[in-house]
């Protein structure tokens, strides 16, 4: 089964088989830095997501795929739909904001131009419930929990 493959390949020469492996090297390595320069332009740490479960129907479907962007400069707002990672868990979530809690800024905070400190709870569209027992221990997300903000 593979002899004949490797004949194959014998008869190619030692240029063409590097050739193709260099091809298929650049190949790789252009996927990655597309991959790498989306994620600087939108600031997220993973700019296209898949929908893997059913809780953001009829909205998102299963295998959806979503655009993200997390603007540093921009304040959720309820009704956003976002994506959170919870600490401990490999699987990000689609879920839209239910409330968002604006923290008082200290002077030292306004003065340098940061955006307040944001307490945020989210639910899926086909949930009964809020997400507080998805959080594990934590009672609200924060921006460091969201991964990016869906745009398409």
């Amino acid at each position: 089964m593979f002899s004949e493959e490797l004949k194959s390949f014998r008869r190619l020469g030692i240029r063409h088989v590097l050739l193709q492996v260099l091809n298929f090297a650049s190949v790789i390595a252009s996927g990655l830095m597309i991959w790498k320069g989306l994620g600087l332009i939108t600031n997220s740490e993973s700019p296209i997501v898949v929908v893997l479960s059913g809780s953001m129907e009829p909205a998102f479907y299963r295998g959806d795929l979503l655009f993200l962007t997390n603007p540093a400069s921009e304040l959720y707002q309820t009704g956003d739909i976002t994506v959170y990672k919870i600490p401990g868990q490999d699987i990000p979530i689609v879920h839209r904001i239910l409330e968002t809690h604006d923290l008082v800024q200290k002077k030292k905070e306004k003065r340098a131009g940061l955006l307040p400190r944001q307490l945020l709870l989210t639910k899926g569209d086909n949930n009964a419930v809020d997400d507080i027992d998805l959080y594990r221990g934590i009672d609200w997300l924060e921006r460091k929990h969201i991964v990016g903000k869906v745009r398409g």
